[in-house]
Parts: C-alpha cells; sequence; structure tokens
C-alpha cells in the first residue's frame, strides 16, 4: 500500500467502540429452525436501524450507475461522436477497458473489504471512482477515454462487495435477498436519473461537464457515509432487540478467509460461472441500449430520456420484487434452495422474449421487451447475490463476491470486445439478444450442478 492511501486509510480510522452486549442471545440462539429465531418471537418494534444503513447502500449504487452511463447516453449525440471519431469497433474496446479494470478491482477488492472493514473500504473506493468519473472531462480521444473508463472500472469495483458484505452484517439471512433487492434497485435509479440529466447538462453546459457534476455526488454521500455507518456492534444507535434480530441466525464468526482459500469449493464455482454468465447482459443494457436504441429506432440524446426511464423503472421494480419473493417462499417455510432457485428460473424464463425486441419496428413493444428482460436480470441478480452469503460465512463473503464479479467482468470483456465486431460487420443486434436470452437458463442449469442444495462450503481452519 502506498503512503498516499496510507494516509487515507488512517483518514477513516473508525473510532473504537466497545462491543455491544447482547443480552438475549442465549435465548436466542435456542430457537428452532434453520434462521434461528422467528420473526415472530420480536415484537412489532424491532427497530429499522438496518434499513437506514440498507439506503446508504442504495444511494451508492445509485450514484456507481450514473457515473458509469454517462458515457453511453453522450455516444447519441452527434456532436461528441464528431469530436472523439470514434466506432462501434473502438466503443466496445473502451467498454472492455471498463470492464477490465472492473474484473481486476473486484479480484482484489473484496479482500480489501474483508480486511479493512467497509466503512473505511467503502469511503476509498467512492473517493476514487468518483474523482476517475470526473477525469473523463480531461479525453478527447477513444485512447484517452479508454484509461478513464479503467479507472473508473478499478474504483467502481468497490460498490457491490462492500454492499454485499455490508448486507451480510446488518441483515439476518432471511432478510437479505429483500435487502439485496432494495439496494440493487439503485443501479436502476442511476440509470434512470442519469439519461433525464445528463443531456441537459450536455446541451447547456457541455459534455464535459456532465461528467464533472455527475462525478462530484459522490464526495456528498461520502459524508453522509462518515457521520452513519458503524458496524452493528459499534452502533450506538442500534438497539439491543435489533441487534438480537440481526444476530438471530447465530452464526459463528470467524477469522477473515482469504479469497485463495475458496478457489477449490464449487460452491464458489457455482457463484463465479452463474456471474460470469449472466452479468454480461447487464451490462448490454447499460452500455448498448443508447447505441441501439439510436441505430434500430432513431432515437438522439434529446429524445432518449422516455425510453430509457421506462426501461430501468421496470428493472426497479424487478429488482425489489426478485428479491421479495425468494425472502417471502422462506417466511413461508421453502427451502433457501428451493427459494432461491424458483425465483431465479422465473427470472431466467422471463427473459427469452427479449429475442423479439430487434425485430420489431415499433420502438414502445422494444421498449417493453427489453424492460421485462431488465427487471428478470435484476430480480436473478438480487437472488444470485444471495445466494454467496448463504453458502459462506459473513468474513469470506466479501471475498466470494469479488471473485464472482470478476468472473463476469472476464465475461463482460469478452463479450464487450464480441459486441462491437458484430454490430459493425452485421449491421444488427440479433446474435446479441440471442445471447442475452439463452444465458441465464444456460446458468441456472450449471448452478444446480455444482450447488444442487445450496449447502455451506466447509471451510476449516
Amino acid at each position: 500500500m502506498s503512503s498516499e492511501l496510507a494516509k487515507i486509510v488512517e483518514t477513516f480510522e473508525e473510532p473504537q467502540a466497545q462491543a455491544k452486549t447482547d443480552p438475549d442471545a442465549d435465548s436466542a440462539s435456542t430457537a428452532s429452525g434453520s434462521f434461528g429465531v422467528a420473526a415472530e418471537e420480536f415484537n412489532a418494534h424491532i427497530g429499522r436501524r438496518r434499513w437506514t444503513i440498507c439506503a446508504l447502500l442504495f444511494f451508492a449504487t445509485t450514484i456507481n450507475y450514473i457515473d458509469r452511463q454517462v458515457l453511453g447516453i453522450l455516444t447519441t449525440d452527434e456532436s461528441f461522436r464528431a469530436t472523439i471519431g470514434w466506432n462501434a469497433v473502438d466503443y466496445g474496446w473502451i467498454n472492455t477497458a471498463f470492464q477490465a479494470a472492473y474484473a481486476v478491482g473486484l479480484l482484489v477488492i473484496g479482500g480489501f473489504m474483508d480486511r479493512l472493514g467497509t466503512r473505511k473500504g467503502f469511503s476509498i473506493a467512492m473517493i476514487f471512482w468518483s474523482l476517475a468519473a470526473m477525469a473523463h472531462s480531461f479525453a478527447r480521444s477513444a485512447v484517452g477515454f479508454g484509461a478513464a473508463r479503467m479507472a473508473l472500472g478499478l474504483g467502481e469495483a468497490g460498490n457491490f462487495p462492500a454492499a454485499i458484505k455490508t448486507v451480510a452484517e446488518w441483515f439476518p439471512r432471511k432478510e437479505r435477498a429483500l435487502a439485496t433487492g432494495i439496494f440493487n434497485s439503485g443501479s436502476n435509479i442511476g440509470a434512470i436519473v442519469a439519461p433525464l440529466t445528463v443531456p441537459f447538462i450536455a446541451i447547456t453546459y457541455g459534455w464535459q461537464w456532465a461528467f464533472i457534476f455527475t462525478g462530484s455526488i459522490g464526495f456528498v454521500w461520502l459524508i453522509a457515509w462518515l457521520l452513519v455507518y458503524r458496524r452493528p456492534e459499534e452502533d450506538t444507535r442500534l438497539s439491543t432487540t435489533e441487534f438480537a434480530y440481526i444476530r438471530s441466525d447465530n452464526e459463528e464468526l470467524t477469522k477473515r478467509i482469504p479469497w485463495a482459500r475458496l478457489i477449490p469449493h464449487r460452491q464458489t464455482w457455482a457463484f463465479a460461472i452463474g456471474k460470469f454468465l449472466t452479468d454480461p447482459i447487464w451490462w448490454v443494457w447499460l452500455f448498448w441500449l443508447p447505441p441501439f436504441l439510436n441505430q434500430r429506432f432513431g432515437v438522439d440524446i434529446t429524445k432518449l430520456g422516455p425510453p430509457l426511464v421506462v426501461i430501468y423503472l421496470v428493472a426497479d421494480i424487478g429488482s425489489i420484487g426478485g428479491g421479495w419473493l425468494s425472502s417471502a417462499l422462506i417466511k413461508r417455510g421453502w427451502t433457501v434452495n428451493g427459494s432461491r432457485k424458483i425465483a431465479m428460473l422465473i427470472c431466467a424464463i422471463c427473459v427469452l422474449p427479449v429475442v423479439f425486441a430487434t425485430s420489431t419496428t415499433n420502438l414502445w413493444l422494444s421498449v417493453a421487451l427489453i424492460s421485462l428482460a431488465a427487471a428478470a436480470h435484476q430480480g436473478w441478480s438480487a437472488n444470485i447475490f444471495t445466494t454467496a452469503s448463504d453458502m459462506f460465512p459473513k468474513q469470506a463473503v466479501g471475498s466470494v463476491v469479488g471473485f464472482g464479479g470478476m468472473a463476469g467482468s472476464v465475461g463482460g470483456m469478452i463479450l464487450q470486445a464480441t459486441i462491437g465486431y458484430i454490430v459493425t460487420y452485421s449491421g444488427s443486434y440479433f446474435a446479441v439478444f440471442i445471447i442475452a436470452a439463452s444465458a441465464y437458463l444456460v446458468a441456472l442449469g450449471i448452478m444446480q450442478l455444482l450447488a444442487p442444495t445450496l449447502e455451506p462450503a466447509n471451510i476449516s481452519d
């Protein structure tokens, strides 16, 4: 670690607090069922502190997606394209640069979050990616944007490992899919806010200011995060009752587990392969929807807002709905395995109709089909993320999510570069949408083979 990074870490050093005692822990640990104390054993005033933390994760994810969406929106602006002078192949490789850095970041940053804790680790990641987002304003070529995207990808890799780890620390298992779905829905809100604001900023002040304004939002979130966030054991505003509820799974606390020790376990590969096959599809929607709508239906930067708002608003519903579905099934007595996989199967089936989005001549029918696919992806994502905390102890979750996210980014690298050539030489997105439609069922089949019951990995010291 460089001296500069060490100084940043020291700046955000978590204050030492006396560990929270839990007088109800003994009684909580005796509750029956795989999830410890049943929700009905707590009164209606458990507390809502954990949802405040979830709200912070939601806003961080929103900012994360605003920053990565700006470039895709600007590709529909003729003056911007003329200034930069790139084609679909160049754009594909620029996106590949982002994915490559994102992959490296996820491989490293999961363990980074596990070592430093989410308060310090998330703070550093937010600073890094916000500065990288603003640095796009200095780029004037495909190479320059590629460099800026690499820096952005490296920093933004911190968001999901930190958020998933925070959910594992702050929520009992039966609520984690819902909490994940809620914070993950920030990705859709970010994708909605960007097309509503970026065109106005770019047209009024110039495209450079679109990167500067959006990049600076992260520093506002950083202040709130440092003021509010503590680990449950250190949060003086967290009631004893809510702390007992959070710890009701009676999960054993162990020392941090490095990701290298997780490689031999098939549960790690079930998660990683699932991410490798399906994460790239979300990048298709995020990076290629604006140029697709522009090429197919003539939608330029001034008209891009309404279609993208509809797509990501529906996707937002899917994110929360997918997390709610598996959580609701668990509360009705279903197994964790059955609940997660039924929810994921429903999502996989809902993606299939997207193949017809490239053949219709009606803009809004195409938007409707893509909206359904985007919603299904987000519902899938809420559940696949949660399988990491289902199969691994809390101290390993950040590393597992980082490794799986790295696999997803490698898949994204391959697909992004491929799309550039497909679009350039075929002039069509049909093959791209075929890949999108089939990925989820293939991924679910492989996950079922590797982790048929989502049994916890046997990780011994």
